[in-house]
């Protein structure tokens, strides 16, 4: 007699099964080649798998050497990018030194003035 198992709030209980022979499916290939066929269905799909797996992979390393191609171009950008970085940090430099001598001439002008504004005044 051959046992089951069921599921019941209370636990699992052993029932015995039913001795009647599974009805037999439409299907008049033998169990055998019906499933070698269902490995031979598996097999396509996973072929078809692979062709895009394939064709996905070419995509990507097209992509790849696209990519590899504009690197030079974006190196001489960044080259190009920090001289002109450096040429605006001596232009800043360049612009301090003349503000402070600007600055240096217009106090020492003030004093000019002062010392003249004193002198004209001395004379009247």
């Amino acid at each position: 007699m051959n046992l089951w198992l069921k599921e019941r709030t209370e636990g699992l209980i052993i029932t015995p099964m039913n001795e009647e022979r599974t009805r037999d499916l439409p299907d008049s290939r033998s169990f055998e080649e019906r499933v070698f066929a269902r490995f031979d269905s598996i097999d396509a799909r996973f072929d078809g798998m692979d062709a895009r797996f394939d064709g996905l992979d070419l995509r990507v390393q097209a992509l790849e050497a696209k990519a590899l191609d504009t690197k030079p171009i974006w190196e001489r950008a960044l080259v190009e990018i920090l001289e002109v970085k450096k040429g605006v940090d001596d232009i800043n430099r360049k612009l301090d030194v003349l503000n402070h001598d600007v600055l240096q001439v217009r106090a020492d002008q003030r004093l000019v003035h002062k010392r003249m504004d004193a002198v004209e005044s001395g004379l009247q």
